[in-house]
């Protein structure tokens, strides 16, 4: 396990993060593609709706499942709204105009669904270690 001034980066709490992402994965990845191909919503508001309530279970199986959290206070659900809109942000915002940029010669329609999954893999690196180090230190 590597550690950083004591603390380990990667233990078992990966793992259990990865088995949760999974979950997550499987229901937004479901979520975001069906509003966006059949319900013909933006690539915005299919991919907020997969972190909106993909985000729900995820703090519930992560608090209690991943990370063995205890603490009950608003502070908490604060720290991972911050940390989930802040991932969503960064990730979405920055794969939408790589993709864009890389696949420029393909539709709309190619370039988006190509954002969303670069998106998704983005968001759960940052996640991750937001969620470690941030919402359930």
């Amino acid at each position: 396990m590597r550690q950083v001034s004591g603390i380990r980066i990667f233990d078992r709490t990966i793992l259990k993060f990865l088995i949760v992402g999974v979950v997550n994965t499987l229901f937004g990845t479901a979520v975001m593609f069906s509003l966006y191909n059949l319900a013909g919503c933006s690539y915005w508001i299919s991919s907020a709706a997969n972190y909106i309530l993909g985000s729900i279970l995820s703090f519930f199986l992560n608090k209690y499942f991943t990370f063995q959290n205890k603490e009950r206070s608003w502070r908490q659900v604060v720290r991972f709204t911050v940390n989930i809109a802040a991932c969503y942000l960064v990730a979405y915002g920055v794969a939408k105009p790589a993709v864009r940029m890389l696949l420029s010669g393909q539709s709309v329609s190619i370039q988006e669904n190509a954002a969303m999954l670069v998106g998704m893999c983005l968001f759960t690196g940052l996640n991750y270690f937001g969620q470690r180090f941030f919402a359930f230190r």
